[in-house]
């Protein structure tokens, strides 16, 4: 396979009537061709007719360009966009749950603070830690707390929008 042919990962964001079965049909178009969905999330926008799904998958070039062709025909999708470039601001949420002894905590406490994350939930034996930001900084704080015990993890996938030029 050529390096232009090659698999790279691309994150999309499409802006859709806020009805039932649009995702349904997304998701749907993706499994029916045999593409995988790495995340998926998907939300109102400040205008509560329209929602905002936003896609990352492998593909090769020729893949993604048929992606996006397939994807702009089907019905109540009104724009996408591949938010892939460094021009988007993509960010995702994680929050894990790691066990922590008294002994523990502090040196916890301090890889959140690191991280720029916070502590939502104080249990007895464990913590529910929260950190906001890109890919890499969330599997990096994931693998320092590691070797703690991480009993739970639930992310958000990414979200992404693009900058301002002004």
């Amino acid at each position: 396979m050529a390096a232009s042919e090659k698999e790279q990962r691309h994150v999309l964001t499409m802006l859709c009537d806020n009805v039932p079965g649009v995702t349904a049909r997304v998701v749907g178009l993706f499994a029916g061709r045999g593409y995988n969905i790495e995340t998926i999330c998907g939300a109102p926008t400040h205008n509560p007719e329209i929602s905002r799904i936003t896609i990352t998958t492998w593909a090769a070039p020729a893949q993604l360009e048929m992606i996006m062709k397939q994807i702009r025909r089907l019905i109540n999708v009104i724009k996408l966009a591949n938010m892939t470039s460094e021009e988007a601001v993509r960010r995702e949420i994680a929050m894990v749950y790691v066990k922590a002894n008294q002994d523990q905590r502090a040196d916890i406490c301090r890889a959140v603070e690191a991280y720029s994350g916070r502590i939502i939930h104080y249990g007895n034996s464990h913590l529910v830690t929260e950190v906001i930001g890109r890919e890499e900084k969330i599997n990096a704080f994931i693998r320092f707390l590691k070797p703690f015990g991480i009993k739970k993890v639930a992310r958000s996938g990414e979200l992404a929008l693009y900058r301002d030029t002004e």
